[in-house]
């Protein structure tokens, strides 16, 4: 049993740190000229090719007979374009980091939207918990002096929408996983993705996606950041226990910002960089104190 926790937690750390790479690989990507949309269209076209491969391999159970099935699996493909999107967007409006860290207050939206909805009961403790974060924020764009970090306003709302999206992506998976197996509402998802972001890209470019000297780059971010990474991270949460999951999943936001100082030779304030340790501490904790979710077993 031991070894099996071990092994899971070890598919969490993999997707996370997938998921960091994936900012670098797509800020790369974006210097050399690609438009965000027809990186975030590539990563979710060749996302929707791995999780394919994964249920070809594991049909048994998927649901695809169910339309809430496809009803909640659309709604989580919506938001995982969305999320696509705008990181991608961010990152070309500021830096990897700062876009990494503010797509990490994905769990400040899942608790603001279930307060909406009455799904769960705030405290004093949850409402301090996201002031803190609000404050990260303030200092991690420095957005008393948005000229000051290199981060556009468009950079700024762009990283929140993407934390915002990543929720409704949660909540669609979450119902989704009642109606059917994960690679199954994952195929959907990243086929209504692509549907979605075929309308703003430039067709140009994804014409010549296939012909250019970065098409390894493209290759690596959809593997990566959208097929193995998604894969790992469902089949790791079986035996890890969320608050090891929050923890480890502090991974990606840090391995983005490494990879945007180290290869990308972008730079973080002092301010910015309590801004990002406000966020990660207080998000990691709002985190280890959420319910598990209750993903269907891998068929």
């Amino acid at each position: 049993m031991t070894n099996r926790v071990g092994a899971s937690t070890a598919f969490v750390v993999l997707a996370a740190l997938f998921w960091g790479l994936s900012g670098g690989i797509g800020g790369i990507l974006m210097a050399d000229g690609w438009d965000p949309f027809v990186v975030s269209f590539y990563r979710g076209v060749i996302g929707l090719l791995c999780v394919l491969v994964w249920l070809a391999l594991r049909p048994r159970g998927s649901g695809l007979s169910n339309r809430r099935l496809w009803l909640w699996s659309a709604i989580a493909g919506l938001g995982v374009a969305g999320n696509f999107a705008f990181y991608f967007v961010s990152i070309a409006q500021g830096s990897v980091a700062v876009a990494a860290t503010l797509m990490y207050c994905a769990p400040v939206f899942v608790y603001l939207v279930s307060f909406a909805l009455q799904l769960e009961r705030p405290t004093l403790r949850k409402w301090a918990a996201i002031l803190v974060v609000m404050l990260g924020i303030a200092l991690l764009t420095q957005i008393y002096d948005i000229g000051a970090s290199g981060v556009t306003p468009i950079g700024v709302g762009a990283g929140l929408l993407a934390g915002l999206s990543y929720a409704i992506f949660i909540f669609g998976f979450k119902y989704a996983s009642a109606h059917g197996s994960p690679q199954a509402i994952l195929v959907i998802a990243f086929a209504v993705l692509a549907t979605i972001l075929i309308w703003p890209s430039d067709v140009a470019q994804m014409t010549a996606v296939w012909s250019t000297p970065d098409w390894p780059l493209f290759a690596a971010l959809g593997v990566l950041g959208a097929g193995l990474s998604f894969v790992f991270y469902i089949i790791g949460l079986k035996h890890t226990a969320p608050s090891v999951a929050s923890v480890v999943a502090m991974v990606e936001p840090v391995t983005a910002a490494l990879f945007g100082v180290v290869v990308l030779s972008q730079t973080l304030a002092l301010p910015q960089l309590l801004g990002m340790g406000l966020i990660l501490i207080t998000v990691t904790a709002l985190s280890r104190n959420a319910p598990p979710k209750n993903l269907p077993p891998d068929q």
